[in-house]
């Protein structure tokens, strides 16, 4: 690196945030969405030596640009997408191993009386109700909140 871009680099650090954001304008030809002074100095930085010293070949960008182009991140559908015509994909659910299967009843002692809850494919039934968790089952039979998996002793992994 020549010794002028050496001065040139050291003098920004003097720059104020306004007339760093006027220094990114020049070089990259547009405004900045930004006022952080340490980003606007490594990326004026970056491009005065850019400039100097050259910049990606056309090769390396096309490959750049190939491999964006070619960015799906996603390994799963969305929930509830539909392809074609009529097929839908939901994303498979996951069960927690510490519950037993649908339809098993979860009993336990409490204060002198037998709680029992029955698993269900979407929830749980105590006296009657349907409760979307085991901690709202366990807030109905103590009134407070607690954990639910704890209070039914469930916290182990179940092993069918």
């Amino acid at each position: 690196m020549s010794t002028n871009i050496e001065d040139d680099l050291a003098a920004l650090r003097h720059l104020s945030t306004s007339q760093l954001c006027q220094r990114y304008a020049e070089l990259f030809g547009e405004a900045t969405r930004t006022r952080h002074k340490q980003y606007l100095l490594r990326r004026i930085a970056w491009r005065m030596q850019a400039n100097v010293e050259g910049d990606l070949t056309v090769r390396a960008r096309r490959r750049a640009a190939a491999l964006a182009n070619d960015a799906d991140v996603r390994r799963t559908p969305p929930k509830g997408a539909t392809f074609g015509v009529g097929v839908r994909v939901d994303a498979p659910r996951v069960t927690d191993r510490r519950l037993p299967t649908p339809g098993t009843a979860i009993t336990r002692k409490y204060k002198g009386r037998t709680i029992q809850v029955v698993v269900l494919p979407d929830g749980y039934e105590y006296a009657g109700m349907r409760y979307k968790s085991l901690s709202a089952v366990a807030k109905a039979v103590t009134g407070a909140h607690c954990n639910g998996f704890r209070f039914f002793r469930l916290e182990a992994p179940h092993h069918d």
